[in-house]
């Protein structure tokens, strides 16, 4: 069966074709500046990528063009839609409604809907593209597979904030999560690479980024993690500042004479490792700039790496110990010398404890793909 993974991005949706149940990656691309000089690229196997300016000014647009693409006698993995055997999407936020996977019908799109203000970024062109689909291939079923959903099994005294109680019953302000995707499949895989059943092991899975968090996993349940009711909580990432004491914002807008709006584009977009070290919000940048000894790089770099382990040690006390540590994503899985200076400086917990250090890359993608079909057998 052919399985079609869709990322939907504000201005962009990223896509994968999988042949499944063989994982047989056929091809994958992305639609991005959709509303203004939208661009294709796409790429299947060995060919030659096709990159190309095309006509998108909407996400439904955008689908019909992916979707002509998949189909190409050139560059397509498909001689009709029709091979299409289900649609997978990636879906930010659904809140306390959804713990699994879930096949997209009109119930699941107002749930998805109504956790539009927490997710105004991400949740919208989702559903923009859910609709498209549904409307250019009414007999394809789709899956809605949550970045949250995985989180909901954490504990009332990991996710609730020590506000009055009537603003989590009124507003559901709880810790929701993100990046679950990632972490459960890396604790999958971990699984494997340990060979120990995922119930037998306690995890700790680093998913570091451009965006960055870290979760712990017992006995195949996430029992907390980093970020919260949104993706700003946790640790320092790219522009994010990550964890600060919330008086610091009252402090800043007092100051400096800022709004609503421009506070939270600080906090996202101007701060962690572009804010501390003046240089890149990539790690790449900051790492050529600390070897010339620029201060400022290293000192993001030493506060970086700061977080990580007070994070790690959280957990491991929260939950007992730790069978693994693993590292994935953009940085942990490029920078071996996060996961040195980690089991450096962690060297006498880690001995102690036997716990295993691993660096796997992450496969959202390919995760969303199992989930699709598994649902989708299940159904037939």
């Amino acid at each position: 069966m052919r399985i079609l993974v869709i990322n939907s991005g504000s201005s962009s949706i990223k896509y994968q074709v999988f042949n499944m149940p063989k994982t047989q990656l056929l091809c994958k691309g992305m639609i991005e500046r959709i509303g203004s000089n939208a661009r294709l690229s796409h790429k299947e196997g060995d060919k030659k990528a096709l990159e190309k300016r095309v006509e998108a000014k909407t996400h439904k647009t955008a689908t019909r063009i992916l979707l002509e693409v998949l189909t190409d006698s050139n560059y397509g993995v498909m001689r009709s839609i029709e091979d299409i055997g289900a649609i997978g999407h990636r879906v930010v936020h659904g809140g306390e409604d959804f713990t699994e996977s879930t096949i997209i019908d009109t119930t699941v799109f107002k749930y998805i809907k109504k956790h539009n203000e927490l997710a105004p970024l991400h949740n919208p062109p989702a559903l923009s593209v859910i609709k498209a689909c549904k409307e250019l291939l009414p007999d394809i079923k789709q899956v809605a597979v949550f970045v949250t959903a995985f989180y909901q099994t954490m504990p009332a005294h990991a996710y609730l904030y020590a506000l009055p109680l009537k603003f989590y019953k009124k507003y559901k302000i709880r810790k929701y999560g993100f990046h679950g995707t990632s972490h459960r499949y890396v604790a999958l895989q971990a699984s494997k690479r340990l060979k120990k059943p995922l119930e037998e092991l306690k995890l700790i899975t680093c998913h570091l980024g451009n965006g960055c968090s870290i979760t712990a996993t017992d006995e195949g349940n996430a029992v907390d993690t980093s970020m919260g009711f949104t993706p700003l909580e946790g640790l320092v990432m790219g522009t994010r500042a990550g964890d600060i004491d919330p008086a610091i914002v009252f402090f800043l807008m007092e100051k400096e004479k800022l709004g609503s709006k421009a506070i939270s584009e600080l906090l996202n977009k101007e701060s962690g490792l572009l804010g501390l070290s003046g240089v890149s919000n990539d790690m790449r940048d900051i790492k050529k700039e600390a070897r010339r000894s620029n201060d400022r790089a290293k000192l993001a770099i030493d506060v970086f790496i700061y977080r990580i382990k007070k994070y790690i040690g959280a957990y491991i006390a929260a939950m007992n110990g730790a069978d693994a540590i693993i590292l994935t994503a953009g940085i942990g899985e490029n920078h071996p010398f996060i996961k040195k200076t980690i089991a450096t400086e962690l060297s006498v917990l880690i001995k102690k404890l036997g716990i295993k250090l691993l660096i796997i890359p992450t496969d959202e993608e390919l995760l969303i793909a199992h989930d699709t079909y598994g649902i989708i057998k299940t159904k037939k």
